[in-house]
């Protein structure tokens, strides 16, 4: 029997977190069915609230980043706001906190203060260099990862400057590891009773983001050739990932592996007679020289101009040869694959009369699927959060006048 919550039902989380790599890895829990509780600062919130607000709709940053939490707000700088937090940690599974280093132990909710509190709690920390290092007590940001991380490098175009991307992707790559490190934490405290403080960075992200190629550049000791194609492998195994643009324009990519897939794919294009009269008949022949690659891409961008993406993209994939079309953002959010998996989702905003794009979500669960939800209102659950510690409609309303909450 299918059941109507995610795999997460019964989890609880609270998070003293902001920005979006210390809020997407409980978002995400939330979507999978979790209890989370967001701490936010009496009638000011979490500072995203206003970033990127498009006319008549709310924050596409907070919704993004927020959907499906809990709101509740707590003055943290107070004794009884301290109190009532680690009241909700006694009865959490999972603490979250991206804080500058050290300002959660002074303000008193680090890692060792609420372990006390719950001994099997899993406190996640997220920082911007990490634990350690010459820099672990600045700040952190996205672009200041991506900068040290090496990813300005790995898509930079030979000739240009290296730049960092609009796409967060050290906050989203620091954030679904804090989610896994969390998920593996939590496994570990139920099993055995103990929980554990789990460290994550943005910086630390980004290096695993890098994934075999920062391998490939530490053993050789020299960066990697960037561009338009990445040849791997041997002359005798070789290798092609790259992209084009057909005649208007309109970019592709494909990859394959070994010699006998360069004929398939070069057959299916109508490119082979071609490129065996100027010598690339035979792949392995642009392994070992950087001359011989920029020839080869000189006669591919050439031929590629004659037609017209799709066509190309059809070629090869009816060829089973690995190629798509490159999108723009606006291109993925339509593409049928992600549609039909639910990547993208439409969810109802009845305060704003409409139905918008959302993410979905990355996982099919058959037994357990995920719930979309959106973001909450400044304090909206804050009676009910009081109410289930036990407070008194006169007490919370006291807590109120006293800006407590």
């Amino acid at each position: 029997m299918i059941q109507l919550h995610g795999p997460l039902h019964g989890v609880k989380v609270v998070a003293c977190s902001t920005a979006q790599a210390g809020t997407v890895p409980y978002m995400l829990m939330a979507d999978l069915g979790a209890e989370v509780i967001k701490i936010e600062v009496p009638e000011v919130g979490d500072n995203s609230r206003g970033s990127t607000v498009l006319p008549g709709l709310p924050s596409t940053y907070f919704e993004t980043n927020n959907r499906g939490v809990k709101s509740f707000t707590l003055n943290l700088k107070t004794t009884e706001g301290r109190d009532i937090l680690r009241k909700l940690v006694a009865k959490a599974d999972i603490f979250g906190q991206n804080f500058r280093p050290g300002a959660a132990e002074k303000n008193g909710f680090g890692y060792e203060e609420l372990r006390q509190v719950n001994p099997r709690l899993v406190y996640v920390s997220v920082s911007g260099y990490g634990p350690k290092g010459p820099h672990a007590d600045l700040p952190g940001t996205d672009s200041m990862a991506q900068a040290l991380g090496g990813i300005a490098e790995a898509y930079s175009t030979p000739g240009q400057p290296l730049k960092t991307g609009i796409v967060s992707v050290a906050d989203e790559t620091c954030a679904i590891l804090a989610f896994g490190g969390a998920l593996a934490a939590l496994t570990y405290a139920r099993s055995t009773g103990i929980g554990q403080k789990v460290d994550c960075s943005l910086l630390g992200g980004q290096i695993r983001l890098m994934g075999w190629t920062l391998t490939t550049t530490m053993w050789r000791n020299r960066n990697p050739v960037t561009g338009q194609a990445r040849v791997t492998g041997t002359p005798e195994r070789p290798g092609l990932s790259a992209s084009f643009n057909d005649r208007d324009g309109k970019p592709l990519v494909f990859q394959l592996n070994g010699a006998r897939k360069w004929r398939e794919a070069m057959g299916a294009l109508g490119f082979y007679e071609a490129l065996e009269r100027t010598g690339f008949g035979d792949l392995g022949v642009v392994v070992a020289s950087d001359d011989q690659r920029n020839k080869l891409l000189h006669v591919l961008d050439e031929l590629f101009a004659t037609g017209s993406r799709d066509d190309w993209v059809a070629r090869l994939r009816q060829a089973d040869i690995v190629a798509a079309p490159i999108n723009t953002l606006l291109e993925a959010s339509n593409d049928p694959d992600v549609l039909a998996n639910g990547y993208v989702a439409e969810v109802d905003y009845p305060e704003y009369g409409k139905r918008l794009k959302v993410h979905g979500s990355p996982w099919h669960f058959s037994q357990t699927p995920a719930h979309i939800g959106i973001a909450p209102k400044l304090g909206a659950d804050n009676e009910e959060i009081l109410a289930d510690l036990g407070y008194t409609a006169q007490q919370i309303d006291d807590l109120r006048q006293r800006k407590i909450i």
